[in-house]
């Protein structure tokens, strides 16, 4: 394609990759296979590609005139030895061009990241950045440990009439709402755009860009091998077909960007199962690193290396944060990954952008410092949402409308399908995120303390139901058992090239710990505002979270004990002397 059309690069279907030019109207379509058995079965050498000569060829010489003669060590058609004389000028001329062009397409891309970049960037943190505006907007970096915030701590303290509809599908968003008041989502930054940006406050969480290229693997073949109770795709697409028109909960198949990888994940799932059956795949012997396992699933050193996985996975936090996901509402975003993905030294302006925008988050948390980050975000966002509920203490009471208000929470409605299949008892709660027709706690009594009792006891449960529904899909791809042991087992190359792929979003990772570490500080500074009466209590008791009466009177009576074996001392020490 000419380097002067632009180009519009989508994923209309996992797996497809179409590439449409705008100058011509044309588009061309490149349709990756998931898995090739054959090579699965006998790996094939590289093909290396023909060479081509800048010589006209040779025709109607016979066959003596056709054969190449060597000439300065290279085979050279004897047709062209006469046009040697012209090569010192031909050559220099196309290289002069080839570098002309090349710095052309340079400085073009370096003059649109660079523009965008100039319109993104916010200079200087106002003053009001760590006040809540009257919208949340959680801009939920995927498997960052997002969902139990959304879950156990944001819906035991916004209603369900505050939540926008529908948060994490974009399709349906609709800001409009009356007393939209919580946004949460995978969309990007961009989502600002329809958002009033003077009434929205921003947080999100961090993870180790590692950590979280191998999460994200780890649930794509966990989700994608629930369906492996069907026979064949088909089968998978008809039963999609009949159970989500049925579903009010949006679907995990929904949301960017898993609507790309899990059916992706699928296809491949499917694909090693077929070929097994036909004895196409050597058997793994060992079951040593259960990341590569190719007979069973895609091994984790195909998954970093796929176009797809560069596309949405690597630097995909930074991406996210500013803006500039195949997901993004932004026009020019396409034009700006482009360019970086041709010219990662470009990627630098990105970074900017997404640094200034974490630093002008209310909150921004690290999956890595999760009782921190817990504690921080009760005492930093929680209570200033709960001060806010105080003064539209009517909005806040406990309402039945969460009985009959569309959830915007997400579930796996085709794995759930699935699930009845087959005779399990799962329910919804079962789902990724349980949904919100559970017992709300009255929000007029609620504390930072209090919350941080429902948080801990939200999330143990939660993390049960997780751990449960892992085991039970991961057994269908078994031995391919994933777990932080097994991580431990992936060759240090393998995760030198994560980190290499992913050079922006460790960057940004260090930023965001140091905006962690004055956030704390700032809590510090400001205890007599964002710590209340009871959560003295709680220091009192060693760090829990609210403090039972038997604790208290425990707490009194070591008090007690210490003051008297003080008052002991004391009087023997002056006994002492008296007798000196």
């Amino acid at each position: 394609m000419d380097g002067s059309e632009e180009t519009q690069a989508r994923f209309d279907a996992p797996g497809l990759y179409a590439s449409e030019s705008r100058a011509t109207g044309s588009t061309r379509v490149l349709v990756r296979a998931p898995v090739s058995l054959s090579r699965l079965a006998s790996p094939s050498p590289p093909i290396s590609p023909s060479p081509i000569s800048p010589f006209p060829s040779a025709s109607g010489h016979g066959a003596a005139a056709t054969e190449p003669r060597k000439c300065g060590g290279s085979d050279v058609p004897p047709s062209a030895l006469g046009e040697l004389t012209e090569a010192p000028l031909f050559f220099p001329l196309s290289a002069l061009l080839l570098v002309s062009s090349s710095e052309d397409n340079y400085f073009r891309c370096e003059s649109i990241v660079r523009n965008w970049a100039d319109s993104s960037s916010e200079r200087g943190i106002k003053d009001d950045e760590l006040t809540l505006k009257d919208i949340l907007f959680f801009l939920h970096v995927p498997r960052t440990g997002g969902r139990t915030y959304f879950h156990c701590f944001l819906r035991k303290i916004y209603t369900s009439a505050q939540e926008c509809p529908r948060s994490y599908d974009k399709l349906r968003f609709d800001p409009r709402k009356p007393n939209c008041r919580l946004v949460v989502t995978h969309d990007d930054y961009s989502l600002m755009s329809k958002l009033p940006k003077d009434m929205t406050s921003m947080v999100t969480i961090l993870r180790d860009p590692v950590d979280r290229v191998f999460s994200t693997y780890e649930f794509s073949v966990e989700v994608a091998a629930r369906f492996l109770v069907h026979p064949n795709l088909t089968s998978v697409a008809l039963m999609s077909r009949r159970i989500r028109p049925k579903s009010r909960a949006v679907s995990t198949l929904d949301i960017w960007p898993w609507k790309y990888l899990v059916p992706w994940m699928r296809e491949d799932l499917f694909a090693r199962r077929n070929a097994r059956e036909l004895g196409r795949l050597r058997k793994t012997e060992e079951f040593s690193n259960p990341y590569d396992m190719e007979d069973m699933v895609m091994p984790l050193h195909e998954f970093i290396n796929d176009p797809i996985a560069h596309d949405i996975i690597h630097n995909g936090a930074t991406f996210q944060v500013a803006g500039l996901t195949n997901n993004s509402y932004a026009v020019e975003s396409h034009h700006v990954r482009s360019c970086v993905r041709k010219h990662p030294e470009l990627g630098h302006f990105v970074l900017e952008v997404a640094k200034h925008r974490l630093d002008h988050m209310l909150y921004v948390g690290l999956t890595e410092e999760h009782r921190k980050s817990a504690t921080m975000f009760a005492k930093l966002v929680g209570a200033q949402v709960l001060s806010q509920s105080e003064a539209l203490n009517s909005t806040f009471k406990q309402e039945t409308s969460n009985q009959t208000e569309p959830s915007s929470s997400f579930s796996d409605s085709e794995a759930d399908g699935l699930n009845q299949i087959e005779g399990s008892t799962n329910n919804q709660n079962d789902s990724e995120v349980p949904s919100s027709t559970h017992v709300e706690p009255a929000r007029e009594n609620m504390t930072v303390g209090r919350l941080m009792e429902i948080y801990e006891t939200c999330i143990s449960s939660l993390r049960k139901t997780q751990a449960t529904r892992r085991t039970f899909s991961l057994k269908r791809v078994a031995p391919a058992n994933f777990s932080k042991k097994a991580r431990l087992t992936v060759p240090p190359t393998i995760l030198q090239q994560i980190q290499y792929l992913n050079s922006l979003d460790v960057e940004l990772y260090k930023h965001a710990q140091n905006i962690f570490i004055r956030q704390e500080k700032h809590i510090m500074q400001s205890a007599e505002i964002f710590i209340q009466p009871e959560d003295l209590q709680t220091a009192a008791c060693g760090g829990s979270y609210g403090c039972p009466p038997w604790k208290s009177l425990l707490v009194i009576a070591l008090l007690a004990i210490v003051v008297l074996i003080t008052l002991f001392v004391s009087t023997r020490r002056r006994t002492n002397k008296v007798k000196k």
